[in-house]
């Protein structure tokens, strides 16, 4: 099966907003074996619309449409298929009192262009939406099947993983299953994960196993074939038990988790606690921690000291030690992390100096940037990163490396570790 992706949206070609949605299905398309070979973005117009579907009907077996359900005159993709494969549009009655309840719950009025909303193409299988107003629609007509999705990803999302994934997969494997499984690395490159795992890549079949990198990370995803989920979660646990045979030390989460996530999860099953000293990240550490739910047991507080000054007043660092080694060096990230432990009487401590950039700092070119790690009574750990990117992207992938290395270390010691 072939597919096209059409997303309808003035804002796209505007570039108000990014066609994240486009991304989202193709990678969902990819894991059940359906190629996309066109990705096509036209505007809030019926013609350019109607001109969209004629070339896609030329080329492709499924047509997934996103955006254009909403309540406003200028949403008018269902509309516009209505017209061109020359159906009714009937009012969906689950999706009309969903509509007609958020209203009443909010003691709002409720427009007459809002009831729009709720009107479905006649004879399409009408896909629910958990998160908002405008239902989905799943047709098969003229030999293809066309699948109309509302635009914001929080709507969209759910609805094609939930309801309309399962229709597809059903027509496709005669009811059995396709289950995917991601794993998460950090601290290694996708190239050098690649070559690691070459052997695996070249022989495989069922499951499959596809690398991606993304903002500084890699992922790889794991899609496995079966009659049923059980079948298909052992041969997924195989083929992961046999990739982190090879590349675990860089392995520390699955699906949609977070470097942060995982991190304040270990700290809490082994009731550690943590404080942060920060230079260049500008307590950037402390805040990706806490928008982890529950953290406020594990993170304490922490200081930023940007200076050297602040370092010396706040942390008690010597003077002489910096004069020695300079602010960017092993061991001022060293008595940053164990003077801050102790400041805070915490169980960790974490130190972060460098150089964020653009220019030289203390010596050091840009992206030059030393993390320390305390833990306990344990002589400090101290890590060397030599960043290349923007100001605020050496900032962000310091904190995740800190993320990457604190797991570590805390594994080395025989911390329990989640996953």
């Amino acid at each position: 099966m072939n597919a096209e992706i059409i997303a309808v949206g003035s804002e796209l070609l505007l570039g108000q907003i990014a066609n994240t949605n486009a991304k989202f299905i193709s990678s969902q398309l990819s894991e059940l074996g359906i190629n996309v070979y066109y990705h096509t973005v036209v505007g809030d117009n019926e013609a350019r619309l109607l001109e969209a579907i004629h070339i896609a009907e030329q080329r492709a077996d499924l047509i997934i449409f996103s955006g254009g359900l909403g309540p406003t005159k200028d949403d008018l993709t269902k509309e516009t298929i209505a017209k061109h494969l020359d159906r009714n549009l009937v009012f969906d009655e689950t999706a009309l009192y969903a509509i007609e309840e958020f209203f009443s719950k909010q003691k709002r009025p409720m427009t007459e262009n809002n009831r729009k909303q709720a009107l479905v193409l006649e004879g399409s299988d009408v896909l629910l939406n958990q998160h908002g107003m405008a239902p989905g629609m799943f047709l098969s007509a003229n030999d293809r099947i066309y699948i109309l999705l509302p635009g914001p990803p929080k709507e969209l999302e759910p609805m094609f993983q939930y309801e309309t994934k399962p229709k597809l997969a059903a027509l496709l494997h005669d009811g059995g299953v396709i289950l995917s499984h991601v794993l998460r690395f950090y601290g290694i490159g996708e190239a050098e994960l690649e070559d690691r795992i070459e052997n695996i890549l070249d022989e495989q079949t069922n499951p499959t196993v596809a690398p991606l990198a993304s903002d500084g990370e890699v992922t790889l995803r794991i899609t496995a074939k079966a009659q049923n989920e059980q079948q298909a979660f052992r041969l997924i646990e195989l083929k992961k038990r046999e990739i982190l045979d090879i590349v675990g030390e860089y392995f520390y989460g699955v699906n949609d988790e977070s470097l942060g996530f995982n991190l304040v999860q270990m700290l809490l099953e082994n009731e550690l606690t943590i404080s942060a000293a920060e230079s260049l990240t500008a307590g950037l550490f402390q805040s990706e921690l806490a928008e982890v739910p529950g953290v406020a047991s594990a993170l304490i507080g922490g200081v930023v000291t940007y200076t050297k000054e602040t370092k010396i007043e706040q942390l008690g660092i010597s003077a002489d030690l910096i004069e020695e080694y300079g602010i960017v060096s092993s061991e001022c990230a060293a008595a940053m992390a164990t003077k801050v432990r102790e400041k805070f009487h915490t169980d960790i401590g974490i130190g972060l100096t460098g150089a964020a950039g653009p220019g030289s700092h203390d010596g050091l070119p840009a992206g030059a940037i030393w993390v320390g790690i305390s833990i306990g009574d344990h002589e400090p750990f101290t890590y060397r990163l030599q960043l290349t990117g923007s100001r605020n992207t050496n900032r962000i992938r310091a904190v995740k490396f800190t993320f990457s290395y604190l797991m570590r270390e805390l594994a080395k010691l025989g911390y329990k570790k989640l996953i």
